[in-house]
């Protein structure tokens, strides 16, 4: 068995042995209770019996590449359960739970090619299973689909000298993540090539630094004991989009750093991205100690990214439209695929870790408060709600920023059933370090959703009359859009519009990160 669990690693072993044989691809597409892996783990199972990749704790994985064979021989696709409710008595799951899978015996191979060159170019990539067993890449289009997001690989950039940067190299390498060694002392250099660690890039001059080539999905660490070397690499990186940034030292080292790059300019936001000193555990003193505690910590940070992505964004929903042009009541109270429009947006992100979710209204909208608070929602009553657009957007903003944590605020429109909670995601993850704000774009016009850093609530606050947030998003620099479908993007305000959103596909159940 190959011991790879990465989707790129498994589907790039799925390729390899595909151009010789057949191959099946076995996909999680539901678990329940305490299963080890995600929907939308992989196990690809050759047909020699070679196994990469595993959907759960050893429990099954032999089984399901038993019934993979199985597949291949006979051409059909198969849909196994396991644990609760499973016809296979004698294959209990320890952890009480139940995980079904789907065994795919001839999936295309341009689609997982796809999504595999995706994945090794860095980029985010969603992969969706239709009823039939079809895959496609991007946006779901069929309802009934279930669609799985994955995320590049975690990458790290070490620049430095010395056994600290060694030790945590050989460390991660071995962990099998893409690791870059930045050095300035040929000896140094000369120990990674004999430990196989590449790529190595040779460090010359602090005011020459290579060029960089961080996303946001790569850590960087620093194991520099040079002010000069310190300065420059830490300013460059805090340029870029890195997931986590760290450098080695004591609280006192850490200290007077911050003061030289407050000194040349850095904003004080930027410098409190940086970890120091580094490491879950503190004060190790061991090179080999160091690696483990900070290679944990880069970890930590690197799964907070790609499972909790939520967690310090507050979610600031907008709810105090009049309804006047809507012919029958207050529109946010019709019906709308069995449940009211107000039920419906209560449910955006219902299944993530938020810092806040804060709902706005308007005064005497006591019907829409009922529905929110049901639902968790922190309910702020606008009392200048007939003032504009602007007055509602300040007051979510400004609840935000009272909450502890909060580093981002995501606002959509209540009156905007259509939008998954796949865009959403999309949004945040745009969102990286070095930008200020992301928007929906469509059809070249900026819409909601949109989210945006906490160094902009000021300016979003100090918006008057009925402008919207797009006014100061084209006043900021380092923004990005997304685009958004047409259908995903159309706002309720008469009956007709209603008619037309239900009309359109509901894809707000059909979601899966793994």
């Amino acid at each position: 068995m190959t011991y790879l669990e990465h989707t790129q690693d498994v589907l790039g072993q799925w390729l390899a042995w595909r151009r010789t044989d057949g191959v099946a691809l076995v996909i999680v597409t539901a678990t329940e209770g305490g299963a080890v892996r995600l929907p939308g783990a992989l196990m690809a199972v050759s047909v020699t019996g070679e196994r990469c990749g595993y959907i759960s704790g050893g429990c099954i994985d032999a089984d399901v590449a038993m019934h993979a064979l199985e597949a291949l021989r006979s051409g059909r696709i198969e849909r196994l359960r396991y644990g609760s409710g499973s016809p296979f008595i004698d294959l209990p799951l320890p952890c009480g739970g139940a995980i079904e899978v789907w065994v795919l015996p001839d999936p295309q191979a341009s689609v997982l090619r796809a999504c595999h060159d995706r994945l090794a170019a860095r980029q985010p990539v969603t992969l969706n299973l239709s009823a039939s067993g079809e895959l496609r890449l991007g946006h779901p289009t069929v309802a009934s689909a279930l669609s799985f997001r994955y995320m590049p690989k975690l990458r790290l950039r070490i620049a430095g000298r010395g056994a600290d940067s060694l030790a945590l190299a050989r460390l991660a390498a071995a962990s099998g993540i893409q690791t870059e060694l930045q050095l300035r002392d040929g000896a140094d250099v000369q120990a990674a090539r004999r430990l196989e660690i590449e790529p190595i890039t040779e460090l010359t001059l602090p005011s020459t630094l290579p060029a960089l080539n961080d996303d946001p999905y790569t850590a960087f660490l620093l194991a520099f004991h040079d002010v000069d070397w310190e300065e420059s690499l830490l300013a460059q990186a805090l340029t870029g989009p890195a997931l986590y940034i760290g450098a080695v030292g004591s609280k006192t080292t850490h200290a007077r750093r911050c003061e030289r790059l407050r000194a040349v300019g850095i904003a004080e936001r930027q410098i409190s991205r940086i970890r120091g000193p580094v490491g879950l555990l503190p004060s190790m003193r061991e090179a080999s100690a160091l690696a483990v505690s900070a290679l944990a910590e880069i970890v930590d940070a690197y799964q907070r990214k790609v499972r909790f992505p939520f967690r310090s964004t507050a979610l600031v929903l907008l709810a105090a439209g009049q309804s006047s042009r809507f012919e029958e009541g207050d529109k946010l109270l019709a019906r709308f695929r069995g449940q009211r429009l107000i039920q419906r947006a209560a449910t955006a992100l219902q299944g993530h870790d938020l810092a806040a979710r804060i709902a706005v209204i308007g005064p005497d909208q006591a019907a829409r408060a009922v529905e929110l608070r049901a639902a968790g929602w922190t309910v702020v009553v606008n009392a200048q709600a007939a003032q504009g657009l602007s007055t509602s957007l300040a007051a979510g903003i400004q609840q935000a920023g009272q909450c502890q944590h909060v580093e981002a605020a995501l606002v959509l429109l209540a009156d905007m059933p259509n939008v998954p909670d796949a865009h959403l995601i999309d949004l945040r993850h745009a969102l990286t370090p070095e930008r200020t704000a992301v928007m929906s774009v469509s059809e070249m016009t900026h819409s909601p959703p949109a989210i945006f850093d906490r160094a902009v609530f000021d300016r979003l606050i100090g918006l008057a009359g009925d402008a919207g947030a797009g006014r100061v998003f084209q006043s900021l620099e380092r923004t990005a859009t997304v685009p958004i479908p047409a259908d995903w993007a159309l706002d309720i305000d008469t009956r007709d519009d209603l008619a037309q959103a239900l009309s359109f596909k509901d894809y707000s159940t059909c979601w899966h990160s793994p």
